[in-house]
């Protein structure tokens, strides 16, 4: 990876990070309760979309900067890891198993779907 590739790679990630932060926030205006679920939303269409461009077969440069930049930067595994032991620490165990298996379960769903959805596009 050149210089320039390297630089775009760390400017998508820090977009993917703003990205995931104003995600988050309109899912969960308005919205209370213990559960998080804009963050569950960002990890799904993270998945998707990596799974699209996987499965679209693009060039590694452009991978690489897209999928780990700027997809890296959007989704968000410690988030999910720290919410659910919040949730189960405030005995929310219920919610916490639902946020960790739903999480695994809709983003393995949506990143097979993805792969499966960009390996239609044509080359």
């Amino acid at each position: 990876m050149n210089p320039l590739e390297f630089g775009a790679l760390v400017v998508g990630g820090g977009v993917g990070a703003g990205i995931r932060y104003l995600v988050d926030g309109a899912v969960m205006r308005g919205r209370r309760g213990a559960f998080p679920l804009g963050i569950l939303v960002v990890n799904v269409i993270g998945a998707f979309l990596l799974g699209l461009l996987t499965g679209a077969d693009i060039a590694p440069n452009w991978l690489a900067i897209l999928g780990t930049g700027v997809l890296g930067g959007f989704t968000t595994f410690s988030t999910v890891s720290v919410e659910t032991v919040l949730l189960a620490q405030r005995r929310r165990r219920d919610w916490a198993w639902v946020n960790l298996l739903g999480t695994l379960l809709l983003a393995l769903v949506a990143a097979s779907l993805g792969i499966l959805l960009g390996g239609l596009l044509p080359r």
